[in-house]
């Protein structure tokens, strides 16, 4: 497998992927965009930053998990991929699948995205798509009315249309007693839902009440179990501890303790995780069930305490 294909299943779940001697890619969130008909969904938006080059151990400790191998041939492994990558620079563009081409310009290395991949996790299925332009009637089709109004005028003069005065004075009669019903009706309308509004209010009241009633009887009534529910114990499996950050190796066993005393003595949980293949003992500054709450204080011993801090995985 690629060294790519390991810095692209990273960047799904981190927004910070450091290359050891080569540089960090680095994802900011963005939010959705519209921009005239082109809709794009929230998405992760790739740089990268050459002055980032500090093993924090993340992309290593991935490779050794997923390929089951130790932690110093990963970190092999990836010091031979950026030599390659290096020496490709020099000639030609060096192109990751899926992440970015990059390219030498003045001894300066530029980085191009391929922005057709989403790192967003939340934005799974959501793809971006072009909609439909709204089209709208042309100022010609508006000023048919014109037209319209002037056949409908041929027609008034073939066939003449004759208003009954009489006849439209019943019809204004007819609207207006119709609107003092409907106005009648809008009347009888609030007034219901005036009545029922009150009948709601005292309804409430009286539950408030009722419910006062019942909160005293209860803080006032007595309770006796005569026979008592027996008591369950509950036993709870802890978590295995399978990933330890190691603080050192000794051959003598009391060695080994002294070195855990003076590790709790300085703040850590320091214990010992067994021998290695060489009949060390080892001992660990603190050990983990998760990979990674192990990775992240492994980076910070790394910077502020040892170094030379590892992570062993024991199955």
């Amino acid at each position: 497998m690629k060294l790519e294909r390991y810095i692209k299943d990273l960047l799904y779940r981190y927004d910070c992927v450091i290359v050891p001697e080569f540089g960090a890619f680095i994802a900011n969130h963005k939010s959705a965009k519209v921009e005239e008909q082109n809709f794009k969904p929230p998405f992760k938006q790739i740089t990268f930053n050459t002055l980032i080059q500090n093993n924090d151990g993340l992309l290593a400790n991935h490779i050794a998990q997923v390929d089951k191998i130790p932690y110093k041939t990963a970190i092999n492994y990836i010091k031979f991929e950026v030599e390659e990558w290096v020496n490709k620079l020099l000639d030609n563009e060096l192109i990751l699948e899926d992440i970015g081409n990059f390219y030498m310009v003045d001894d300066t290395i530029n980085f191009e995205v391929n922005d057709t991949i989403n790192y967003l996790t939340s934005s799974f299925g959501l793809t971006s798509f072009i909609s439909d332009k709204i089209t709208r009637e042309s100022e010609k089709v508006v000023n048919n009315s014109f037209v319209y109004k002037k056949q409908v005028e041929k027609i008034e003069n073939q066939a003449p249309i004759y208003i009954n005065v009489e006849k439209r004075k019943k019809t204004a009669y007819f609207i207006k007693y119709a609107a003092i019903f409907v106005l009648g009706f809008s009347i009888i309308g609030l007034g219901k839902k005036a009545y029922d509004t009150k009948i709601e209010k005292d309804y409430i009241v009286a539950l408030e009440k009722q419910q006062k009633i019942n909160t005293n009887k209860i803080q006032t009534a007595t309770f006796v179990i005569d026979s008592p529910l027996p008591t369950i114990n509950i036993s709870t499996v802890a978590p295995i501890k399978k990933y330890h950050i190691i603080a050192g190796a000794f051959r003598s066993e009391q060695n080994a303790l002294n070195k855990v005393a003076q590790l709790n003595s300085n703040g850590f949980n320091a214990s010992i995780v067994g021998k290695n293949k060489w009949n060390l003992t080892q001992v660990a500054f603190y050990s983990f069930s998760s990979l990674e709450k192990a990775n992240n204080k492994l980076a910070m011993i790394k910077k502020h305490t040892a170094k030379d801090a590892w992570l062993l995985i024991k199955e």
